[in-house]
């Protein structure tokens, strides 16, 4: 395969070929998390709940792997871009290597750690067993996904994208599949109920990696897993790591937020808890879509990068952020338009509907200028500046929303929780221009004279 199209290629159309198949997956993706909160909470609201509260647990684990993978993803576009492919490959190696270890470790923490931690939000004892019932089960999964993701970041750092949305593809479709069946017991199947939710999602994470493993040896990759590239290389460990920490930071520090807003909301209602978990989910819908768009540009620009071609560099970024605030704003319009009926679909609760469909319209209101900072996020990853990317996340997802979603909510009650979103967001955006041009001082990319 020749992957130089990366830099031949007119970007719009390239760009557009290369997030495609990521935006209908994160799609299809984004149905699934719909689907998979939609059966919970069928079983009851203390098992929403419950699945509100060990979400930002469930978070923490594909932030690690995810970030992690986009460190392997950043190195090997790199290397690849420079025409190195033995570094290429010892990146890919020891991409895999290291995500398995990972895996385990998260697995052993998590589940031991899952019960103490629900018990800081909840006194309902309901609520912390069915949340630990879930957990066990889906946590145990751990490894797969770790090796999942980084299968899937190599994957894209060749320009592979069919495979990964294929991948993903079964992966979500079998976990709709199974949601209903092991839950309520459907055909010859035993009525699992929470058990059944975190087993539906584990099958639904073990085929996309079965995927990989079988496409990887019946159709080769420029990339190559060999077991010469298995040792250790601090070079090349320094590089994953440089990238692929400050991007799990990135990723984990939403689990932070809501832990925190948790806190701020559970002083009022369990209702406001249970909003938040069904934003969190709605809000899929728009940012893994975003998110498919810059899994599309990240090794493009990375490539680029590599390659020394500045000023396509700076396209490729100016060509993401429009087509990131395009879908933004189609998201804000939706939940101005009908923030009723899209919490109406986790809860029968019209006191919850109400209050929900109020959170929604004021959250909405900063949809579309948080393009900027998922934008210059997902592009200083891309060339390997991890840290400007790092600090950027820290504005949005601690610096700033915690303490105003504190102050105004002693003022506001829980809506102070809601506008801190959009207050965030605009207050982030002016950052993320900052730290962007500030890197862009230091490589060719919007800003530089």
């Amino acid at each position: 395969m020749n992957e130089t199209f990366m830099k031949e290629r007119p970007v719009l159309p390239l760009i557009f070929s290369m997030a495609l198949p990521m935006v209908v997956s994160m799609l299809v993706n984004s149905l699934y998390n719909i689907v998979d909160s939609f059966f919970v909470a069928q079983i009851s609201e203390d098992a929403m709940t419950a699945l509100s509260l060990v979400f930002p647990v469930q978070n923490f684990i594909n932030a690690v792997a995810i970030g992690f993978g986009v460190g392997i993803n950043a190195a090997i576009a790199f290397h690849l871009g420079a025409q190195d492919k033995e570094k290429a490959d010892r990146a890919g190696t020891r991409g895999m290597l290291l995500a398995g270890v990972h895996g385990v470790i998260m697995t052993v923490v998590c589940i031991a750690a899952i019960r103490p931690f629900l018990r800081m939000f909840t006194e309902a004892e309901q609520v912390v067993e069915l949340g630990v019932r879930y957990a066990v089960i889906a946590f145990s999964f751990a490894v797969i996904i770790a090796e999942s993701l980084a299968f899937e970041k190599i994957f894209q750092a060749v320009g592979r994208m069919k495979v990964t949305m294929l991948s993903l593809l079964c992966g979500c479709i079998a976990n709709i599949i199974l949601d209903p069946i092991l839950i309520f017991g459907l055909g010859p199947f035993p009525e699992m109920g929470m058990e059944g939710a975190a087993l539906a999602t584990g099958i639904g994470q073990v085929l996309p990696l079965a995927i990989y493993i079988a496409v990887y040896f019946i159709s080769p990759i420029p990339v190559k897993i060999r077991r010469s590239a298995m040792k250790a290389d601090r070079k090349i460990d320094r590089q994953l790591y440089t990238v692929g920490i400050p991007a799990i930071l990135n990723i984990a520090l939403p689990s932070l937020m809501i832990s925190a807003l948790n806190t701020i909301l559970s002083v009022y209602s369990q209702s406001y808890i249970v909003i938040l978990g069904i934003y969190y989910k709605l809000q899929t819908f728009l940012y893994l879509p975003a998110n498919g768009i810059i899994q599309g540009m990240r090794p493009v620009i990375g490539y680029n990068y590599g390659a020394g071609e500045g000023e396509r560099v700076s396209k490729i970024y100016k060509v993401t952020l429009g087509m990131t605030a395009v879908i933004m704003a189609v998201g804000m319009v939706i939940c101005l338009m009908v923030p009723e009926g899209l919490i109406g679909m986790f809860t029968e609760n019209s006191q919850t509907v109400e209050a929900g469909g109020r959170a929604l319209r004021i959250i909405s209101a900063g949809f579309v200028i948080s393009a900027v900072s998922v934008t210059s996020s997902g592009a200083l990853e891309g060339i390997g500046k991890g840290i400007p990317s790092l600090v950027i996340s820290v504005f949005r997802y601690v610096a700033v929303i915690i303490p105003v979603a504190f102050l105004l909510s002693r003022s506001m009650g829980a809506d102070g929780v809601w506008h801190a979103f959009w207050i965030t967001e605009v207050l982030t955006a002016a950052a993320a221009f900052t730290v962007f041009r500030k890197s862009a001082a230091e490589v060719c990319i919007p800003g530089r004279k």
